[in-house]
């Protein structure tokens, strides 16, 4: 004789069953995380500075998590590759992406990019915000942003700026005062910073919108002028200075950024315990060095305002794209 109850409530058993292993086994996991080496991908060749500062946050990350995190370089593609590359990993916070700019500009620029940059990953630490710093020979007659202005619009197309390559900071930085400032530029790419700042220096171009890294050094030597810093509040690092806003263009802001993204459908319990780590990390002796050298605001706030600010920096990077016309393909 059955009881098709008894066969009805020992399939409902052993459900019960393997859905409490299935949250003891996660439980246990994350409280053993990490056990195992966190790798941060850096969508970049070694020693730029997304680097540097990835090898910097890593070093104290590991501190703070009890475990090793390396940095696995995966230049190529204006980042696309490495950012693949993490897009497509475990979602167990072993893998992890530093985003930058041009997280927030890729998706404009390529209409076919091979991940989804919102469904693909879950913001973890907005890490830190910087600047560039508009420069010109020091033998250059212009001396001022309104001077700049001037020249512009007295001979328009005469004036170039070099840029890093299409879709860099130094590029779009001009490219937003070309629309802000109403006048005309001739945009010179380079395949990198170096070249670009020879060319500046010899008077082969007129003017850049570089980084503090690249210039710094160069700005005390007296081979570069400065004219103004292109973030939205004056700089610790320059406070003689004025920004692109007061200094003619009011509204200007262009910053670049470094942010840590995990891949999609991390657990919520690991991003919070990357989250606690980063914001330690930042806070280090090493981390305000650094902020010194590359001209940072160290920021290591929560996952959702990583996710704000990148919505926000997607959205007025759309804009001067298009009206700029650039692409990449």
């Amino acid at each position: 004789m059955s009881f098709p109850w008894i066969s009805k409530a020992k399939v409902i058993l052993s459900a019960l069953a393997v859905l409490a292993l299935a949250a003891f086994s996660a439980d246990n996991a994350l409280a053993l995380y990490p056990d195992r080496i966190v790798k941060i991908v850096v969508p970049f060749a070694p020693g730029g500075g997304t680097d540097v500062i990835a090898r910097t946050l890593a070093q104290e990350m590991a501190k703070d998590l009890g475990a090793s995190v390396i940095i696995e370089n995966k230049p190529g593609a204006g980042t696309i590759i490495g950012t693949q590359t993490a897009a497509t990993s475990e979602p167990d916070g072993y893998t992890l992406l530093m985003g930058t700019f041009a997280n927030a500009v890729n998706p404009s620029l390529n209409p076919k990019l091979p991940y989804d940059p919102r469904k693909d990953f879950a913001p973890v630490a907005l890490i830190a915000r910087s600047f560039n710093i508009v420069v010109v020979n020091p033998d250059s007659p212009i001396k001022s942003i309104a001077d700049l202005i001037a020249a512009a619009k007295a001979e328009p197309d005469k004036l170039s700026y070099g840029t890093f390559g299409t879709g860099t900071s130094a590029h779009l930085a001009g490219e937003l005062f070309k629309n802000m400032a109403k006048v005309n530029l001739t945009t010179v790419p380079y395949k990198g910073a170096a070249p670009a700042i020879t060319d500046l220096i010899g008077g082969q171009i007129q003017v850049m919108f570089t980084t503090v890294a690249s210039a710094a050094s160069l700005i005390a030597g007296g081979q570069l002028r400065a004219l103004a810093v292109t973030s939205a509040e004056r700089s610790p690092a320059f406070p003689q200075l004025p920004t692109v806003a007061e200094a003619g263009v009011p509204g200007y802001a262009a910053e670049s950024w470094y942010g840590l993204f995990a891949p999609a459908r991390t657990p919520a319990d690991i991003i919070a315990r990357l989250n606690k780590s980063a914001a330690t990390a930042v806070q280090s002796e090493a981390f305000k060095r650094l902020g010194v050298n590359e001209g940072l605001v160290m920021v290591a706030r929560p996952p959702e305002e990583l996710d704000r600010y990148v919505r926000g920096e997607e959205e007025r990077w759309r804009k001067v794209i298009q009206d700029a016309g650039i692409r990449i393909e």
